[in-house]
């Protein structure tokens, strides 16, 4: 990419940020909201990678994750370079293109973040909130019960099945069950882990909060084994309301409009909803699908 491709304030406030000239930026193409995601390099060898705000939501969430790397630290984040403020903020976080990005997973890999996870959730932040008194509904059934058109404009399930299986999908206290002290990141997937070396490294800090560490886990396990991964009860076994709660998250959500600045996430919480709900149905012992 050009390097005049970079907003010309920002590139001289990142150079006078860094004491060096900048001699090439390259786009990185992750992510589902539309924040700029750069690699810059430096004539002084150097390089870092800036996640851009284009608008006011990604702007927002980028403050977010700044005040995160500001009170956090760990192997388990990348390194916090910096941040410039600004209509459009950029936030500078070390280069991490040289990093493995998963799929596919092997066993030792899997097993590494398993142990890293601890580190994340014996961690602090000063004021992260608990995630059981944030105002979303955490058991996304009730949601289906009061609206069941877009989870069964998916063609998963009929609505015989729905009935069938909502009286015990709904007797699950998500305020109970997401409640805990233990630091989450709440939104742990493989375009989010990446390993450098031999770190773990997790990205998009954005929604940090206290909870149960289980729920952490659980929304991992259904992207884990549409990649190949195992199944999630062989990680998380005997978690029945972990399992509920996770395959209502997504199906109170997958036939939803698209999100115009995020057009991909509902193709990506159906594709976690064709495991997460198996595992619910394994779980609480449910009916067979009959979508």
């Amino acid at each position: 990419m050009a390097i005049h491709a970079l907003a010309e304030d920002l590139a001289s406030a990142i150079e006078s940020f860094t004491g060096s000239r900048i001699v090439h930026v390259r786009s990185v193409n992750r992510g589902y909201t539309p924040a700029q995601r750069l690699v810059i390099s430096f004539a002084d060898g150097s390089a870092l990678f800036a996640k851009v705000g284009t608008n006011r939501y990604t702007s927002e969430e980028l403050r977010k994750e700044r005040r995160i790397y500001e009170s956090l630290s760990g192997t388990f984040l990348p390194r916090y370079l910096g941040w410039i403020e600004g209509e459009s903020p950029a936030l500078l976080l070390e280069d991490l293109s040289g990093a493995q990005w998963p799929p596919p997973w092997t066993d030792h890999q899997i097993q590494q973040v398993l142990e890293t996870l601890p580190l994340l959730w014996s961690s602090s932040v000063p004021g992260a909130p608990m995630l059981s008194q944030l105002k979303d509904k955490h058991n996304g059934w009730i949601q289906i019960a009061d609206d069941p058109k877009p989870f069964l404009s998916l063609g998963i399930a009929s609505e015989k099945w729905l009935k069938r299986a909502l009286p015990v999908l709904l007797d699950i206290n998500g305020e109970e069950t997401v409640a805990g002290d233990s630091l989450l990141h709440l939104d742990i997937r493989s375009d989010n882990i990446c390993i450098a070396g031999d770190r773990i490294v997790l990205i998009d800090w954005n929604l940090v909060c206290m909870g149960n560490p289980d729920y952490d886990l659980g929304f991992w396990l259904p992207s884990l084994q549409a990649e190949g991964g195992p199944a999630p009860e062989s990680i998380l076994p005997d978690h029945p309301q972990i399992a509920a709660l996770v395959s209502g998250f997504f199906a109170a959500r997958a036939g939803l409009p698209t999100i115009p600045d995020a057009p991909h996430v509902r193709h990506i919480q159906r594709v976690q909803l064709q495991t997460a709900l198996p595992w619910a149905m394994r779980a609480l012992s449910l009916p067979s699908l009959d979508g």
